[in-house]
């Protein structure tokens, strides 16, 4: 008989096992000067875990090229899933009053806060967090822990009780964003509080292969080219690194209102050169993509996004 528990508990603003395995990769980097017998030991040990495997891989690519430009950020996506009640303002008194202005003196930004609207039947709120290293990443809970003004201001989210908690559970997922929308594009309606409409779209596919295909339509053969004609404006473009249903990519497009975003998805749908690209033989949905989860999201009114 084999036995399996899990204990869970609120966490910080990053969870420590996850804080522990960024930090892990992240000393590897910086250990990439030891001996090559070292190294590669190092290397073996790591990617001996799955986990290990997804972020050595984005750490590669973003050392090939440090030599010319600054890699494509990596992104933290965090649900906090929570009761009807209190929990969403007061989870919202600590986003807006602890964690956003902590994260930003980090370096961290912009951070987006999104309140589901449909497509999950739980009540939750997700945050988008910008990181320009896997380093910076792994020093977030350390550092907060050193802020004094962080920790002021958090302290109601830190010390909640097992009986009256901020909210239920958090699931979370890194991400690695796409080299061709390799930054978090705010919308131009961000700055006047103008009207937003968040779209959160997640391609699965069958294995890592189909994946790398329907990455590639994004990445290299001018599916997000075309996106930005037809007025699907962007957010981000990424891959999961580390979170559920891998392999998947998932991206995040922004409208006006419904209206406007059956127009641009219209306009998508009879544009010729989608037509053309989705004729490529071997990239048919059907043979890349298994599920596309939907879910339409707006801004708090204190997101950065």
């Amino acid at each position: 008989m084999v036995e399996v528990r899990v204990y869970s508990d609120s966490g910080g603003i990053m969870g420590a096992a996850f804080a522990k395995a960024t930090a892990s990769l992240a000393g590897a980097k910086r250990r990439r000067g030891a001996p090559r017998q070292t190294k590669k030991m190092q290397r073996r040990e790591f990617l001996a875990s799955t986990l290990g495997a997804a972020l050595l891989a984005q750490s590669d690519r973003a050392t090939a090229s440090e030599q010319s430009a600054a890699p494509p950020d990596l992104y933290v996506w965090r649900q906090f899933v929570i009761r009807n009640g209190t929990q969403q303002a007061r989870l919202a008194e600590f986003l807006k009053g602890a964690a956003i202005p902590a994260l930003n003196r980090l370096g961290h930004k912009p951070i987006g806060v999104f309140e589901v609207m449909a497509g999950l039947p739980a009540p939750s709120v997700f945050v988008l967090t910008p990181s320009a290293s896997l380093e910076k990443m792994a020093a977030i809970e350390a550092s907060l822990e050193r802020d004094g003004e962080f920790m002021r201001a958090a302290d109601p989210y830190i010390n909640a009780t097992a009986a009256d908690p901020v909210y239920v559970r958090q699931d979370l997922s890194l991400l690695g964003a796409f080299p061709n929308v390799p930054r978090v594009e705010v919308p131009a309606a961000t700055a006047a509080g103008g009207p937003r409409l968040f779209e959160l779209r997640t391609y699965e596919s069958h294995n890592e292969r189909a994946h790398r295909m329907k990455m590639r339509m994004f990445t290299e053969m001018g599916e997000v080219d075309i996106f930005r004609r037809v007025g699907l404006t962007p957010v981000f473009f990424a891959r999961t690194l580390i979170g559920p249903r891998m392999p998947n990519l998932t991206y995040m497009l922004v409208h006006e209102n419904l209206a406007a975003r059956e127009k641009s998805w219209s306009a998508f749908s009879n544009d010729p050169e989608w037509k053309k690209l989705r004729a490529t033989p071997g990239y048919a949905d059907a043979e890349i993509v298994s599920n596309i989860t939907t879910v339409f999201l707006r801004p708090a009114a204190y997101s950065q996004i």
